[in-house]
């Protein structure tokens, strides 16, 4: 039984190693026998190294660990030390060391029937039988390596965790690695569930052991770092035949026409709601709409009943860096028929493409860019890397053969080879957005040719000083805007030419407004108000990852300055939307965050029509595509949501889905969500 939380120290344990953060310099030192793993990302560039862990078991028993990692200039420094009982889970454990948000000191205590934790999110007391395997919020790899390890050992493959939950194992392939007698095994994959809403690819090795984790970034022994590329190749196709069965069990193709009958109706076209109002599918297309009065229901006709529910198009999240197969029916539970992937593996996201059109995966459409970036120490993982115009050239002629619809620019660019560059993506008729290139403002990005500026951080960073603007590639992208958006005046010089310029020529924005209210708003142990609607839905090891709070504050300033900027940044935009910029409603996380932006929009000044037009008819239009979907509309794929409420008074409507349509297939939105990891509605 799980008891409330409470922050009394019932074992000493826990008081007595509360203590001010560690400095790096004071981690733990990995000895000379330590196991070393390379922590790298890998594209069709080459690879990317991000940092490397260390895992080594200590004279006295315990396990230990060191990491260190930088993801683009977000650094996190950690050791940990864990001691286990006679179950061979954790009886103690201690973390050190700093992530992005701050200090990641985090302590738990078995003793006595009692487990105890203390976490920069939480905080925890519950009776334990003893078996239940403590799952920390941040440390080495080596944590997880332990707790694989002990699941794949306890009977049926099945752990229960702490703070909650189950976790369970099932293994989905092999194979051989190694290129000589020594070095030659045979791994195993395992897709482990119970951690987060979607089953956790995790490979061991030939004695059982831990070998490596991949997903946009990997884990791998150091002797074996260059086999990552074939790992992830058999890892896909190990995952993609488990979500095929998962795409059979989900869609019914209706037999005859649907009637969607006394729907309150959002017509993206005129931005308006009409009420009582009648709209039949037939094979994939919309071939009626108009007032129930008047519109007939075909004879054996299925029939939708839409008292007190409101039918939209099929929303859109154009800013969804899909993570794997269980992101469709995730997005798609959440009335999200559209996303644009700004920027994958190239290579995944053509083999999801094709997997989709055979019917084998489920999946909205996807309308994808190519990223491209420099080399550095801040590139993006599984970015297409150039160290030439001439090579920037051809992986945008690259993204035009592979069918994509745009190129997205990254932070580390060479900035002088933009012109060239974004003329030959635009003489193929590809769209160019991205971030700005460090060195330069988003005006000049403008002048050298961008259709579209990525995040509302890179439009205020017209007014951030030359010292932010010089290494915007880094965190100071982030922790810049943080610090001086507060004081920037919008009515002066530089922001006025920006957004006139941009209101001037069309250029759209893609702010992902609700990525940085979670990063300047909540303080640790708040959750992010895009996650609360969620929270009690999601599995607890991954819930409590929502309360980890914001990005840490430089110690010259207070939470209330990170507020005021993020305040300002509201302003900014809802300055944009008067002035006519076209702006479009995008994630750049799980894909759950989609209606807390259109919440934020209607904040700055939207009204409800138009912030639901930013998820609809604008993407449509972006992508060209406005002409076949993103409106209910007579001849328009069927792409709708049939959501409980009424999105016109209340946005947040938007998240109680209970039907959703893809090209007129009927898929139940409950079915989805289970099938996506959830346990239930949201709130």
């Amino acid at each position: 039984m799980r008891h409330p939380l409470r922050l009394g120290c019932l074992l000493g344990f826990i008081c007595a190693t509360t203590q001010a953060q560690v400095p790096v310099a004071d981690l733990a030192r990995p000895p000379a026998e330590a196991r070393h793993f390379i922590i790298e990302s890998v594209g069709e560039s080459g690879v990317t190294r991000h940092g490397e862990s260390w895992s080594w078991v200590a004279p006295d028993g315990s396990r230990m660990g060191r990491e260190s990692l930088d993801l683009r200039g977000q650094v996190t420094e950690l050791d940990y030390r864990g001691i286990a009982g006679a179950a061979g889970v954790p009886t103690r454990m201690t973390i050190r060391g700093i992530t992005p948000q701050g200090d990641a000191a985090e302590f738990f205590a078995d003793a006595q029937g009692r487990a105890q934790w203390r976490s920069p999110a939480d905080a925890g007391d519950v009776e334990n039988s003893g078996g239940a395997f403590y799952v920390p919020l941040n440390a080495p790899i080596d944590a997880m390596a332990w707790f694989l390890e002990r699941l794949l050992a306890s009977p049926d493959q099945t752990l229960m965790l702490l703070p909650a939950g189950r976790a369970h194992a099932l293994k989905i392939t092999t194979l051989e690695v190694g290129d000589g007698a020594a070095t030659r095994q045979t791994i195993a994959l395992w897709a482990v569930s119970g951690l987060n809403t979607s089953p956790i690819p995790m490979w061991t090795d030939a004695q059982g052991r831990f070998f490596a984790e991949i997903s946009d970034i990997g884990w791998l022994p150091e002797g074996y770092a260059d086999e990552e590329q074939r790992l992830a190749v058999a890892q896909t196709a190990a995952m993609a035949a488990q979500s095929a069965a998962l795409a059979q069990s989900l869609v019914t193709v209706p037999p005859t026409p649907v009637a969607f009958v006394h729907v309150r109706l959002f017509d993206a076209d005129k931005l308006r709601f009409l009420p009582s109002q009648t709209v039949i599918v037939d094979k994939g297309l919309i071939v009626a709409v108009g007032p129930s009065a008047k519109v007939k229901v075909p004879a054996g006709a299925k029939v939708m009943d839409g008292q007190g529910r409101t039918l939209i198009p099929g929303l859109w999240d154009c800013h969804m860096h899909v993570d794997n197969d269980y992101t469709g029916p995730l997005e798609l539970s959440l009335g999200v028929t559209s996303v644009r992937d700004p920027g994958n593996s190239d290579v995944l996201t053509m083999d999801r493409r094709t997997r989709a059109a055979a019917g084998t995966l489920l999946f909205p459409h996807v309308y994808p860019s190519s990223l491209i970036d420099g080399k550095g120490p801040y590139t993006a993982q599984l970015g297409n890397v150039a160290t030439s115009a001439a090579e920037a050239i051809a992986l945008v002629d690259k993204a035009k053969e592979r069918g994509f619809t745009g190129v997205k620019i990254y932070g580390s660019f060479d900035p002088a080879w933009l012109p060239a560059t974004i003329d030959e993506a635009h003489k193929l008729g590809l769209h160019v957005h991205g971030h700005i290139p460090a060195g330069i403002r988003p005006l000049d990005a403008i002048h050298d040719g961008y259709d579209e500026i990525t995040h509302i951080n890179f439009i205020i960073m017209q007014a951030m000083p030359d010292s932010v603007v010089a290494v915007s590639n880094s965190h100071a992208r982030v922790q810049g805007p943080g610090r001086y958006a507060k004081d920037v005046n919008l009515d002066a010089p530089a922001m006025k030419g920006l957004l006139t310029m941009m209101a001037n020529k069309h250029i759209y924005s893609d702010p992902t407004m609700s990525t940085f209210e979670s990063v300047y708003v909540p303080e640790k142990g708040e959750t992010a108000p895009a996650y609360i609607p969620f929270i009690g839905t999601l599995p607890a090891v991954s819930e409590r990852q929502f309360r980890s709070g914001g990005d840490e504050v430089p110690k010259d300033l207070t939470r209330a300055d990170f507020r005021a900027s993020w305040a300002r940044m509201v302003e900014l935009l809802g300055r944009m939307h008067k002035l006519g910029i076209p702006i479009v409603a995008g994630t750049d996380g799980s894909g759950i965050e989609l209606v807390r932006d259109l919440e934020i929009f209607v904040s700055a000044g939207f009204t409800p029509a138009e912030a639901l037009a930013a998820a609809t008819i604008v993407p449509a239009r972006l992508v060209g595509m406005d002409s076949s979907t993103g409106s209910i509309k007579v001849g328009k794929t069927a792409d709708l949501a049939l959501v409980e409420g009424d999105p016109s008074r209340q946005m947040g409507a938007l998240r109680q889905t209970r039907v959703v349509m893809l090209e007129g297939k009927l898929l139940d939105a409950d079915a989805l969500r289970a099938a996506a990891g959830f346990s239930g509605r949201p709130k």
